[in-house]
């Protein structure tokens, strides 16, 4: 479990400090499908999972098009909170 929360707590502040940065493809496609497996493992039955699922759609998206920074920094947040959790 701690695991998921440091890949949590990377992918979040990759989301917050990185939104302006271009990142190789095999890098952004390793953490979206990272968080869409980690969102599959709850079956999207609680928050977490969905924080999961969207913030890998999120870096997903990043190697088609630019998205707006407020996106990057909300799903940011949400993973850093939720690996933070994670270690209590």
């Amino acid at each position: 479990m701690k695991a998921f929360a440091i890949i949590d707590l990377i992918a979040g502040l990759i989301l917050i400090f990185g939104m302006g940065i271009d990142f190789p493809i095999k890098f952004l496609l390793f953490f979206g499908m990272l968080l869409l497996t980690k969102s599959s493992l709850g079956l999207l039955k609680d928050f977490g999972s969905w924080i999961d699922f969207l913030s890998g759609l999120t870096f997903l998206l990043l190697i088609i098009t630019s998205l707006p920074g407020f996106i990057g920094i909300i799903f940011g947040i949400l993973l850093i909170q939720k690996g933070a959790f994670s270690f209590l």
